[in-house]
């Protein structure tokens, strides 16, 4: 691990492809070669793309790419596909719609399935775009699932948020009430050559009006970004916030693309302005922590919990003589299940 992590410092795309392999995996040793590389993250600038399925993402991460290098920076691509709740299977087909990029030593691309991971992401992706940022790419662009209107876990992982939508995907109200709206940094109207335009942008710039932060009395983070519950308000809170842009595309024909580039440059040179990017990232990683500790106690408590206990308590809550409260209760109180008194 400490050879493959060495690689992947001076350049090996090889090696990065593998060790995000093992990471994706949890495979032994993955713990150590992401330490060995944490202290090398910090540098690139991470991009999330999020919105509905057809949108058009993928085709606008193939232009912002190719924007991208035409100004000389080099670019990884996390592109996360959904599992089949069935099957078991990930097409993994986002890279079909990027071959205008292959060939491109300064593009990295990568396709990881999200294995029943909600909101969005797959539960690796924040461990994937680290080695990506390690293994020194300017720019990660990371593309969600496009789930619906409850894909708000880019927010907690990605310094600009573009919330992509099209025309003719839904009324006015349907953009207003959708949720995921709420943590865009910038809405992205793709395929504006498409009837149903000037609608769907109204009704964009009606729900900034309406539910941006600036209107209302508790502002949960530095510009407007619902974090959960690791977003405690601060007096730093009261630096100017930042309101969304709407900016247009035609992802296909490149038209909107550097409009869109200057947008993100923009957040970018705001998030570094009064320590605005120091006190996002130290929400992230509050919120991060607070899962990982979820997650690393949920499998320590269950290590000690057998089938049949388990089976037992399942049993006796369908007998309704326990409810699943008390069930957990009684886990956590480590009591002996196959004994447990009525």
């Amino acid at each position: 691990m400490s050879a493959l992590a060495t690689q992947v410092l001076q350049g090996d795309r090889r090696a990065l492809a593998r060790l995000l392999t093992i990471v994706e995996n949890a495979r032994e040793g993955s713990d150590d070669a992401l330490a060995a590389l944490f202290p090398h993250t910090g540098h690139a600038h991470i991009v999330g793309i999020t919105g509905p399925p057809g949108a058009g993402k993928s085709t606008l991460v193939n232009a912002l790419t190719q924007a991208l290098r035409t100004d000389q920076k080099t670019v990884a691509i996390l592109a996360v596909d959904p599992t089949s709740p069935f099957s078991g299977g990930a097409i993994l087909g986002d890279r079909i719609r990027m071959r205008d990029l292959a060939g491109d030593t300064g593009v990295f691309i990568r396709s990881m399935a999200t294995r029943g991971s909600l909101g969005g992401l797959a539960r690796a992706s924040r461990d994937a775009v680290r080695l990506l940022d390690a293994a020194g790419y300017d720019h990660v662009l990371v593309e969600t699932v496009g789930a619906g209107q409850n894909e708000v876990e880019i927010a907690r992982m990605a310094q600009t948020v573009l919330v992509v939508e099209a025309p003719g995907m839904g009324d006015d109200v349907q953009a207003i009430k959708a949720g995921i709206l709420e943590i865009a940094d910038i809405l992205v109207v793709n395929k504006a050559d498409h009837p149903g335009l000037d609608n769907t942008v109204r009704g964009l710039k009606m729900m900034l009006e309406l539910g941006h932060p600036a209107s209302r009395t508790q502002v949960m983070s530095h510009h407007g970004r619902a974090m959960s519950v690791a977003a405690p308000v601060s007096a730093s809170d009261d630096q100017p916030l930042w309101m969304p842009i709407i900016v247009q595309t035609v992802a296909t024909e490149g038209r909107g693309i550097e409009a869109l580039l200057d947008a993100i440059r923009a957040h970018r040179a705001h998030l570094h302005l009064d320590g605005h990017l120091q006190r996002l990232e130290h929400r992230q990683l509050e919120i991060e922590l607070q899962e990982r500790l979820r997650d690393a106690l949920l499998a320590r408590l269950l290590e000690h919990v057998s089938a049949q206990d388990m089976s037992v308590l399942i049993e006796r809550i369908q007998q309704r003589r326990l409810t699943p409260n008390q069930a957990v209760e009684t886990m956590l109180a480590g009591l002996r299940f196959g004994q447990f008194e009525d």
